[in-house]
């Protein structure tokens, strides 16, 4: 077996990436090819990465082609990451419209932090009185990695996933002890759902939403398919819908379909009607 990246294979991976998953690698990133794909080599009886190409570029490996997007997807998240945006939610959005029913989308879910968070924060938002007791909420989650949403499926964390962006008396209060990892809680679990899902596919099938998060994942594609994602997502949001973008990412040219509000603290971009 060889295990060294010829320029002419980091290319074909580096095309495959972008136009199967929107991932744009760009110059000088062979070596994390290597460490991320090295290891699928054996796993599927290949003998370089050559054969590793022929396998992307041919129909009827599926299995091979999964794999390798999975291996590359960055799944970086934890609790409550920005939080000023759950602020925003609650004590902005919900507290302004008092809304009945509310679908929210968790555009790139990763292992399941932020659809969790969401639901922490509703749930305590409704103890408190914040937030009617009667809303009726869906949380829908969705990741192009098939071993990032196993694991939000779960709802089980250890090591890093089980402490990070969490206080002790958080990690008291919604989750339950397996000895070192954590559980979520049922109740923060019944209304929120994952499935496969991969952000250059149309958005039809998942229906219409309220809320979306779609953050600190579209720094990971071009700014043309920046463009087209956010232009959907417009599209994809009742009247009246907000977006939640990462703190380092921009309406990427669609200025004219989203109004930028600050409200309790943080920014969220509201669908024009």
């Amino acid at each position: 077996m060889t295990n060294t990246l010829k320029p002419t294979e980091y290319a074909a991976i580096h095309d495959f990436l972008e136009n199967q998953a929107g991932i744009r690698l760009g110059a000088g990133k062979e070596y994390l090819v290597v460490s991320r794909l090295g290891r699928l080599l054996p796993t599927f009886g290949l003998n370089g990465y050559g054969e590793l190409v022929s396998k992307l570029t041919s129909l009827g490996n599926t299995r091979v082609q999964t794999a390798v997007v999975d291996a590359m997807t960055t799944n970086e998240t934890f609790w409550f990451r920005d939080a000023a945006h759950f602020r925003v939610l609650i004590d902005g959005i919900i507290a302004e419209s008092k809304p009945s029913r509310l679908r929210i989308w968790s555009a790139a879910a990763s292992t399941g932090q932020e659809a969790y968070t969401t639901a922490i924060c509703l749930q305590d938002g409704m103890k408190d009185g914040r937030v009617s007791r009667t809303l009726n909420y869906e949380i829908v989650g969705t990741d192009i990695s098939p071993t990032a949403l196993q694991e939000a499926q779960g709802a089980s964390y250890c090591g890093v996933s089980a402490s990070r962006g969490l206080t002790d008396d958080q990690r008291r209060r919604y989750f339950r002890d397996q000895g070192g990892c954590i559980e979520v809680l049922p109740e923060y679990r019944q209304r929120v759902s994952f499935r496969p899902f991969n952000l250059l596919k149309p958005f039809d099938i998942l229906g219409k939403f309220d809320i979306v998060f779609c953050r600190n994942v579209l720094i990971y594609f071009s700014q043309e398919r920046k463009r087209d994602i956010v232009s959907r997502i417009a599209r994809s949001l009742n009247p009246g819908g907000h977006l939640f973008l990462g703190s380092t990412e921009s309406m990427s040219g669609n200025e004219d379909l989203f109004e930028m509000r600050s409200i309790s603290g943080g920014l969220v971009y509201r669908v024009r009607s």
